[in-house]
């Protein structure tokens, strides 16, 4: 088969296309052939040399893809060969085919083609594992979401609505704030011409934000902290603003508030294997229903995965960034 490699770290340009051997599924997993995958942020780091696959992953990048099963490993039921499915990955989705095991496997949702698919996976687990399963928002609360227009953060104002929550937003343009009001966000904040903080105060008459997702780590942590409402929770997914900050815990017990930090792909295969169980309770009957969309910037073929990434490194895209198997 044919993947993406990085032979040493680098520029885009590190991202080859080239024939190398096929994935055998082991006890528990399925070979999927790979229709399309998708750009995250973690997979420019990985090409950068600061984000190495866990131990026994594929070395290629890609952390979701989306296609049909060709082989099933020992052990694997409940799934058939010429099943359409879509997987969250520890890597190899910049491939023709891909070993997945069985728990990290989700059907096609209806109303979706199979393309379109692969852009669901790792935003739709990254943003119901730490917006719903540990930082709880309710009907009725204000989600305050950093990068409103990004993969991540289409996904959260749509899920966030979808269950009755108010839902603020940070962008860089006034074009990327309307694209976010287009999905239900209520409170649109230019990161580049105001203070969030400020904003967010105004909005929700002093109270603040119930839950903040954030991408920025280290540069937004004290700015955080003031926008969350008593009992509030900050949950920190990226660190593209800094892994260091100072944080004033006399400000946090004040507002008896709470902060978590996870990543998704290191996860042990039990946890994993649980988010997207509960993805697939929840979540994609919402898709099925038409009320969640993956929100997809543009298609290129695999073999331009550097392209992919010049164009998600300059940020200008909104939602996700498609790469499709020739």
């Amino acid at each position: 088969m044919h993947a993406i490699t990085i032979s040493e770290p680098g520029g885009p340009e590190a991202l080859v296309w080239e024939e190398v051997p096929d994935p055998v599924p082991g006890e528990g997993e399925v070979l999927v052939e790979v229709v399309a995958g998708a750009v995250n942020r973690a997979d420019i780091l990985q090409r950068q040399g600061h984000y190495d696959p866990p131990p026994g992953a594929s070395p290629h990048p890609g952390l979701e893809c989306s296609g049909r099963i060709a082989a099933l490993g020992p052990g694997v039921g409940g799934w058939a060969v010429g099943d359409e499915v879509c997987a969250l990955l520890s890597g190899g989705g910049y491939a023709e085919k891909v070993a997945v095991p069985a728990g990290q496997l989700l059907p096609v949702p209806g109303g979706l083609g199979v393309k379109q698919a692969a852009a669901l996976p790792e935003v739709v687990c990254t943003v119901w594992s730490n917006v719903f399963m540990i930082a709880h928002l309710r009907p009725g609360e204000t989600l305050l979401v950093h990068g409103g227009s990004s993969g991540i953060g289409t996904m959260a104002i749509q899920l966030a609505k979808a269950v009755g929550a108010r839902v603020a937003v940070t962008a860089g343009s006034e074009e990327k704030l309307a694209r976010c009001a287009e999905l239900g966000a209520d409170i649109l904040i230019n990161y580049r011409e105001q203070d969030f903080v400020d904003e967010l105060r105004k909005a929700t008459d002093g109270a603040g934000a119930d839950v903040v997702l954030d991408n920025m780590g280290a540069k937004y942590l004290a700015r955080n902290v003031k926008a969350l409402a008593v009992n509030g929770r900050l949950a920190i997914i990226g660190m593209q603003g800094g892994v260091k900050g100072e944080l004033n815990i006399g400000a946090l017990l004040a507002k008896r508030a709470a902060i978590s930090a996870t990543s998704l792909r290191a996860r042990p295969l039990e946890e994993k294997a649980a988010i997207v169980a509960a993805v697939r309770e929840h979540v994609w009957p919402l898709v099925a229903g038409g009320h969640v969309r993956p929100v997809i910037d543009r298609e290129i073929p695999m073999p331009d995965a550097a392209e992919a990434h010049r164009v998600v490194e300059e940020s200008g895209h909104v939602g996700k960034v498609l790469l499709v198997v020739p």
